[in-house]
């Protein structure tokens, strides 16, 4: 192993926005079974649909439609 080594040539990762980070969430089992069967019928796994479905949101700056109820 080298002392030391020269990096001043090297690039950044090239797939670091593709990098996928694991969190923790609660969602309803009724959401969850919709976005299940809804990938099994276009077979991709429901995360991967899940994922691709809120990519589209965010890239469209969609914003929920939420009415509070007094």
């Amino acid at each position: 192993m080298k002392k030391e080594y020269d990096f001043s040539d090297s690039i950044k990762n090239p797939y670091i926005k593709k990098l996928k980070k694991q969190i923790s969430i609660r969602i309803e089992n009724e959401t969850v079974e919709y976005f299940k069967k809804l990938a099994s019928e276009i077979d991709i796994p429901y995360q991967n649909l899940m994922n691709m479905y809120l990519r589209e949101c965010a890239q469209n700056n969609f914003k929920p439609n939420i009415h509070w109820q007094k």
